[in-house]
Order: C-alpha cells, then sequence, then structure tokens
C-alpha cells in the first residue's frame, strides 16, 4: 500500500542520455505539501528529472519510480495522457496561445481534457485567476500582460487539474529577481496548503537565499543522494538540503 500523503517515490533511479550519466542511485521522496528546489550548474540534469517525473525522459530499468500511484518503470504509453493530466507543468516560457485570452486560454485546456460543462469551466477558472492574483486580468491578451502576469497565467493553468503535484522548470528564468520572487511566493503558498507538492528547478541565487526551503541539489558528478542541513558545505553529487523555516 502507497504511504499516505507521497506524491513521488524515487528509489535508486538513474537517467542516462546515450552514454552519459545524467543523474544516478537518485533516492527523493516528495510528499503533499512540500516544497523543493532542484539546483544545480547548467546542464547537470534540472530538467531531465523534472521530465522524467512526467515520462518525458526514460529511467533506466532499476530501482523504483512511483509518480502518483504511476509506475514509471512500467508505464504503458496509452496511460500517459493519465499521469500528465494529474500533474500540473509550468514552463520557462509560458507557452500561452497569443490568439486567445488569458480566460481563453484556461478554457481551451479544460475542453480539451473534457470538461465539458460551461458552467464548471467558467467556476474552475475563476477559482485558479483568484489564486494566482489575476481576476482582474483574465481578459487581456498574453501581449497586454508583463511577463510575471503572462507566467501567473501559466501556474493558474497548472491549476486548473487540481494536482498533487506541480512541477517547474525554471518558472523565473526570463524574469526579473522581484518578478521570479513573486511567482516563487506563489509556488510557495500552493505548497502550503498542504495539498500540492512542488518540485521547482532554478538557478537563481537570489530567489533561494531570500526564500529558503528544501534543496535537490545536483552536481557535476551526479552521484548518489545525500543529506545535508543549508549550513554544511556541497559536495558534489546530489544532496537534499532543508533549511529551517
Amino acid at each position: 500500500m502507497a504511504e499516505k500523503n507521497v506524491v513521488l517515490r524515487f528509489e535508486d533511479v538513474s537517467v542516462s542520455h546515450y552514454e552519459n550519466k545524467i543523474f544516478e542511485h537518485l533516492d527523493l521522496t516528495v510528499r503533499a505539501g512540500d516544497f523543493i528546489y532542484i539546483v544545480g550548474p547548467v546542464g547537470s540534469g534540472k530538467s531531465t528529472l523534472l521530465k522524467s517525473v512526467y515520462a518525458e525522459t526514460p529511467i533506466e530499468k532499476q530501482g523504483a519510480a512511483n509518480v502518483l500511484g504511476f509506475d514509471l518503470l512500467k508505464l504503458k504509453r496509452s496511460s500517459l495522457p493519465r499521469l500528465r493530466r494529474q500533474l500540473g507543468i509550468v514552463f520557462q516560457d509560458f507557452r500561452l496561445l497569443e490568439n486567445k485570452t488569458a480566460i481563453e486560454n484556461l478554457d481551451f485546456v479544460l475542453r480539451a481534457t473534457g470538461v465539458k460543462n460551461k458552467q464548471i469551466r467558467k467556476e474552475r477558472i475563476t477559482g485558479v485567476l483568484q489564486e494566482v492574483g489575476m481576476e482582474l486580468k483574465g481578459y487581456k491578451y498574453p501581449h497586454e500582460l508583463s511577463g510575471g502576469e503572462q507566467q501567473r497565467i501559466a501556474i493558474a493553468r497548472a491549476l486548473l487539474s487540481e494536482p498533487k503535484l506541480i512541477l517547474a522548470d525554471e518558472p523565473t528564468g526570463n524574469l526579473d529577481v522581484e518578478t521570479g520572487l513573486s511567482i516563487t511566493r506563489i509556488l510557495q503558498k500552493i505548497a502550503s496548503k498542504g495539498k500540492t507538492a512542488v518540485l521547482m528547478a532554478t538557478h537563481n541565487e537570489r530567489i533561494i537565499r531570500e526564500l529558503p526551503a528544501a534543496k535537490l541539489y545536483i552536481g557535476a558528478n551526479k552521484p548518489e543522494l545525500s543529506v545535508a542541513s543549508a549550513s554544511q558545505e556541497r559536495q558534489d553529487g546530489v544532496s537534499i538540503e532543508t533549511n529551517n523555516i
């Protein structure tokens, strides 16, 4: 039986790209309400880790990898949509439809995922826009919104399916630091409600410093997962660091 509130469990997980090991022997347990930064040098495998969670990047057939009750090592292609509908994914480049307003972007996603009742769609859209502080700008097109506002809409889109796990891949990468801080606060607030976990890949040291949280560090050599406090010097490899906040 799956442990209560566990949304992701990796045990001895390794991922390779052709002959290159991206990371290996990774042990990671994520529970509802967790907020974890994925940090490390450029090219260390931060995005690859997130892609492995939503089964875009294959995991080597060893260890165990379970996401929301799906066994990634045995996952059939036909089951991919069901897995991904239970995840919220936020990208660096927003990926909004330019010819649709914010509300229309969200409505498009709901209709595409089979929500036929117009009133239900309206209520859900209103709810997620309020959650990200964009309830007054739903009728604007992407080009009428700032980068931070577009990313808020992208987060709202990720919330539509009421996911238990949000994967945010460098969501502040195209934003100035202050806007990036506001976006990170939104994601941390979502996690703090205890129903959704957030994994956020980032290289922004100021955000990590000003909004401390657990950190999964993927280092240049990518060996095993180790545990360190925030005050300890990082070791090469993969470690999880937890600040007391």
